[in-house]
């Protein structure tokens, strides 16, 4: 039986200032109930030179940006700091320094102001993306139970979303993450950092078809991309012993062919827990599903199964900020609150 109704999971009066520092990016959003009101993120460029993210770097620039962009987030919204209800923010996984930042900001503003705040888990953060709306927009939100394909830079998962409090991994990576595994291909072939945008730009101008990798075979619904960037690599090194330019001559090719292979991996594991499950919904969410050969593949699985499948705007397939507001109007909505005492943690699971 599935929940269609997010009434007795919301206020949709309540006003949500959330904060986003996990990783690279700053960003401050306002919702009110799970209507979009602002989102503002700032970006991070100075980690491409050193082919990653710094994470002293990346504190420091949260220090610089927090204040501008929640002070910009609240005019966009046409909010005073006055007119907040809650705040929320994102308490970890992440990076160490950068949670600081903006554990200790929402800490304060919510001393400052004499209101509640909650702390949000980062990953269903990205899966509760899929709940907000812009105002007088009428989608369709994803009914309870659904599956979520999570994937980024630093996970793969499959959840079970059986409410917006209750989550379960089902399948997560055992090593390394899809995201992380376009990074370091494309970094292998010099294509700079972050890849994961590179590879996709480049695949959709080659032949998915030109080489074959690796499929790691993995029990359950768990995954693994470790043999895949092996048998990449050796590819390269097999190669360029015969043409020191292979890699130039066969870079649309070399990634269509890793995008389809990624691709493949995902979308088979996700289907077998759909199909076992009895599950007819599916969604994706995180940094990999701004992927354009995943959301074609995600379109083509609905398509051939009649399952429902929901896609997030690209807006909110990177780290942002309204994904936490909308999480912590969950959460406050179920009676959880946050404490000074609570601090921020590097690593977790839903």
């Amino acid at each position: 039986m599935t929940d269609h109704s997010l009434d007795k999971y919301l206020d949709p009066n309540l006003v949500i200032l959330g904060l986003e520092s996990s990783c690279d990016d700053t960003s401050a959003a306002v919702l009110r109930g799970n209507t979009l009101l602002s989102n503002v993120i700032a970006s991070q460029k100075v980690h491409e030179q050193y082919g990653g993210v710094v994470p002293e770097l990346a504190s420091r620039a949260h220090l610089q940006n927090v204040i501008p962009v929640v002070s910009e987030a609240l005019r966009q919204a046409g909010m005073q700091a006055a007119d907040v209800d809650l705040i929320a923010y994102t308490r970890g996984p992440g990076l160490l320094g950068s949670l600081l930042v903006g554990t200790s900001f929402a800490k304060g503003m919510s001393q400052a102001l004499r209101i509640p705040m909650v702390d949000v888990n980062h990953l269903q953060g990205h899966v509760s993306a899929h709940f907000i709306r812009q105002p007088d927009e009428q989608t369709e939100t994803p009914a309870f139970p659904f599956l979520c394909l999570l994937v980024s830079g630093g996970n793969s998962q499959i959840i079970l979303v059986k409410s917006p409090i209750d989550m379960e991994i089902i399948g997560k990576t055992i090593d390394d993450a899809a995201g992380e595994a376009f990074d370091k291909c494309a970094k292998v072939m010099g294509l700079g950092y972050p890849g994961g945008p590179v590879v996709n730009r480049l695949a959709n101008q080659g032949d998915p078809t030109a080489f074959t990798f690796a499929k790691p075979q993995v029990d359950g619904y768990d995954y693994s991309f470790s043999g895949l960037k092996t048998s990449f690599l050796y590819t390269l090194r097999d190669h360029l012993r015969e043409d020191p330019d292979f890699v130039e001559k066969n870079k649309e090719d070399l990634c269509a062919a890793l995008q389809k292979t990624v691709i493949d991996i995902l979308m088979e594991k996700l289907a077998q827990a759909a199909k076992d499950l009895g599950i007819n919904q599916v969604a994706v969410a995180g940094g990999v599903s701004a992927n354009t050969g995943l959301r074609d593949a995600f379109i083509a699985y609905g398509e051939a199964t009649g399952h429902k499948v929901f896609i997030p705007p690209f807006s909110y397939t990177t780290d942002n900020a309204a994904m936490i507001a909308m999480a912590g109007a969950f959460q406050y909505h179920s009676g959880r609150r946050s404490s000074l005492a609570d601090t921020p943690f590097s690593r977790v699971e839903i």
